[in-house]
C-alpha cells in the first residue's frame, strides 16, 4: 500500500486518509475517490490529497477484516460485518469465554496493522455481549499477512470460543449454629437464586441443618436423591481445613475433596469435593455477598462443565486480588451484576438491538387500481418479498405498518414473524404510517431500520452491513446507503431522533433529519443500484417483473 500526498491525477481509486470538509460538500475519511469527487475537489482548489493506493496483493481493510473475524471466531461466537477495518465478536449464548492468552499473543504479534482483542479468559458473558474486536490498523494489509492471521486464528480449531451454561439443577445446604439468624439464610438463598439465574440454572432443593459432620452429611445426601447435579454447601463457620466439618461431611457422604484453598480473593477459603460424578462445592463466606468473588469464577465453570481441578484454581492467581483498594477506580459496592463485567463495574458492551419498521400503508396512488405491495413478482407478493429480506437480517424484530388493504396485506404474509402496526389514518399521508409503526417498536432497541414496502431488490446484506456501522458512540447515529454517492434507501436512525420523527406530518417521511444531522451521519457504499429502485409507477412495476422473468433480478 502506498501512503501519503497523492496528486489529484493519480487518485482515483485512491481511499482518502482524512476528512475534507468543503462547502460544497463533506468526504468523510475513508471516501473512495471516483471521477466526479475529483472534480469536486478540484473545484475548490485542491490539487493533491493525503490518501491511500492499494497494491495489486493488497486486501482492503473490511475484506481483512471479516476473513479474520471468520476464522478466529468459534463455537457460540458470532461477528458483525466490518465496518472502517473493525468486526465485533458478540456471545451467541450466555456461558464462558474460552481461548489460549498465548495463541492470542501469537496473533496480535504477526503484525502491527492486525488486532484482536478480548475479554479476559473464562469470563462470564451474557447471550449477545461483546467478547472481543478485531481492528485492521490500516486501510489494507498486505495478502500474506492474512493468509498468516487467519492461519494463527483458525489453527485446529478457531481461536476464541464461548462455552454455554449447561442448565442445572443445584442443591443448596445451609448449616447453622447457636444465634445463626434466618434472615442470613435466607439471603444466602435469594444471592445464590440469583447466582444461577443468568447461568440458566436454579436451586432444585434447599435442606437447613445443624453444623454438624452427620446433620451435614444427611442434608447433602437429600438433595441428591432430590435431583441435584451441583451441590453447594454454606457452612455457618468457615472451613480452615480439609479435616474441618465441611469436608468431613463430603467423604461421608461417600465423597472425595479434590482441593482446598485458591488464589484469590475474597474467596481463599473454597473447598471443592465431588460424589460420584456430582461437584460438591464448600463455599466461602464472600459467597453470601452478590459482589464479584472466586466462588463465581468456580462455579462458571462448573455449569459450563469446563474442568475446574487443583491446577485450573491455582492458576487463577492472575488477576484474582477481588478486594477493594483504595486506588480501584469503582468500587465493587457499585457493581450489582452478577456476570462479571470485567472488573471495571460497567454494563458489558453488546450489539445494538436494532429493530426494522417496513411502511406498507400507503394507497399506491400512482399505481392507479393496483396496490403496487401485491402485485406477484415470480408468484410472490412484493411486500413479501420485502418482508423475507429484511426477516433474514440481523434487524429483530420487525414492524409492519399498514394500512390501505391491511387485510389482503395481512394474508399475504401469513405466517412471517412480524409485528402488525395497523394505521387507522393512512390518507392522511406516509407521516402517520410513520408514527404508528414508531409507537409499536419495543422500547429497549438501540435504533430502527426504515425500509420501504416497494423496494424489494434490498438484501438482507445492505441492512446486516448498515447495523455493523451503526455506533451512536463514535458518531454514527445515522446510516444510509449510496450508491455511486447517491443516497439512498433505507436508513437506519438511532433511539435518539424517534421523538423529532414522531413530529412529521403530511405525506413525508424522516429524511429531513438526515440534512439537519449531517455530522452523525455515515454513508456505506454499496454495489448495486436496489437502493435507489422503488416501484412506484407500472412502467417500473413492470420493468422489474420483466427483469425477474428473465432471470437477472434477485
Amino acid at each position: 500500500m502506498r501512503f501519503g500526498e497523492t496528486p489529484l491525477d493519480e487518485a482515483e481509486g485512491a481511499i482518502l486518509a482524512h476528512s475534507l470538509r468543503l462547502k460544497v460538500k463533506t468526504f468523510k475519511k475513508g471516501t473512495v475517490l471516483d471521477a466526479g469527487a475529483i472534480a469536486v475537489l478540484r473545484e475548490a482548489g485542491y490539487d493533491s490529497v493525503v490518501a491511500a493506493r492499494l497494491d495489486e496483493e493488497d486486501i482492503a481493510e473490511d475484506e481483512a477484516a471479516n476473513r479474520l473475524a471468520g476464522s478466529a471466531r468459534g463455537d457460540a461466537v458470532t461477528a458483525s460485518a466490518a465496518f472502517t477495518g473493525r468486526a465485533n465478536l458478540f456471545a451467541e449464548s450466555a456461558g464462558i469465554v474460552d481461548y489460549n492468552p498465548e495463541r492470542l499473543n501469537a496473533f496480535n504479534l504477526i503484525d502491527e496493522a492486525v488486532t484482536l482483542a478480548l475479554v479476559p479468559p473464562f469470563q462470564a458473558v451474557e447471550s449477545g455481549q461483546m467478547i472481543g474486536t478485531l481492528k485492521v490498523i490500516a486501510f489494507a494489509v498486505p495478502g500474506d499477512t492474512v493468509l498468516l492471521a487467519e492461519a494463527i486464528a483458525g489453527r485446529d480449531k478457531p481461536l476464541v470460543r464461548v462455552v454455554p451454561f449447561h442448565t442445572t439443577r443445584v442443591g443448596l445446604v445451609q448449616s447453622r449454629l447457636p444465634g445463626t439468624k434466618e434472615s442470613v439464610l435466607n439471603s444466602t438463598f435469594e444471592v445464590t437464586r440469583s447466582r444461577l439465574h443468568p447461568m440458566n440454572s436454579e436451586i432444585c432443593h434447599q435442606v437447613r441443618c445443624d453444623h454438624t459432620t452427620d446433620a451435614i452429611t444427611k442434608a447433602i445426601d437429600e438433595t441428591l436423591r432430590n435431583g441435584a447435579q451441583l451441590v453447594l454447601v454454606s457452612g455457618a463457620s468457615a472451613v480452615v481445613d480439609r479435616r474441618d466439618v465441611v469436608p468431613a461431611a463430603i467423604e461421608k457422604a461417600g465423597g472425595v475433596i479434590e482441593h482446598f484453598g485458591m488464589p484469590v480473593d475474597p474467596g481463599n477459603l473454597m473447598l471443592i469435593g465431588r460424589i460420584g460424578d456430582v461437584t460438591v462445592i464448600g463455599l466461602p463466606g464472600c459467597a453470601r455477598s452478590p459482589k464479584l468473588n472466586g466462588f463465581d469464577w468456580v462455579l462458571g465453570r462448573t455449569i459450563a462443565r469446563l474442568p475446574v481441578g487443583p491446577d485450573e484454581v491455582m492458576r487463577m492467581g492472575v488477576g484474582g486480588l477481588l478486594k477493594d483498594i483504595p486506588s480501584r477506580p469503582m468500587p465493587r459496592s457499585r457493581v450489582s451484576a452478577l456476570v462479571d463485567s470485567g472488573g471495571t463495574g460497567k454494563v458489558p458492551a453488546r450489539a445494538p438491538r436494532i429493530a426494522a419498521l417496513v411502511l406498507a400503508g400507503g394507497q399506491s396512488r400512482r399505481m392507479g387500481a393496483v396496490n403496487k405491495l401485491l402485485a406477484e413478482i415470480d408468484g410472490t407478493p412484493m411486500i413479501r418479498r420485502v418482508v423475507d429480506n429484511v426477516l433474514s437480517s440481523k434487524a429483530d424484530p420487525v414492524v409492519l405498518a399498514i394500512g390501505h388493504e391491511a387485510d389482503r396485506v395481512r394474508a399475504a404474509l401469513g405466517g412471517c414473524p412480524v409485528i402488525f402496526a395497523e394505521n387507522p389514518d393512512y390518507a392522511d399521508g406516509l407521516s402517520t404510517t410513520l408514527r404508528t409503526g414508531l409507537a409499536t417498536l419495543p422500547t429497549d432497541i438501540d435504533g430502527v431500520v426504515i425500509c420501504l414496502g416497494d423496494m424489494p431488490k434490498i438484501s438482507a446484506d445492505v441492512i446486516d452491513r448498515m447495523i455493523a456501522a451503526f455506533d451512536p458512540i463514535e458518531g454514527r447515529a445515522i446510516v444510509v446507503p449510496t450508491r455511486r454517492g447517491k443516497r439512498g434507501n433505507p436508513v437506519l436512525f438511532a433511539k435518539r431522533f424517534f421523538e423529532d420523527m414522531g413530529r412529521v406530518s403530511g405525506d413525508t417521511g424522516a429524511r429531513h433529519l438526515i440534512g439537519d444531522h449531517d455530522d452523525v451521519v455515515v454513508e456505506i457504499e454499496v454495489d448495486d443500484d436496489a437502493v435507489l429502485l422503488d416501484v412506484d409507477t407500472p412502467a417500473a412495476l413492470k420493468a422489474l417483473i420483466d427483469e425477474n422473468a428473465s432471470g437477472d433480478g434477485a
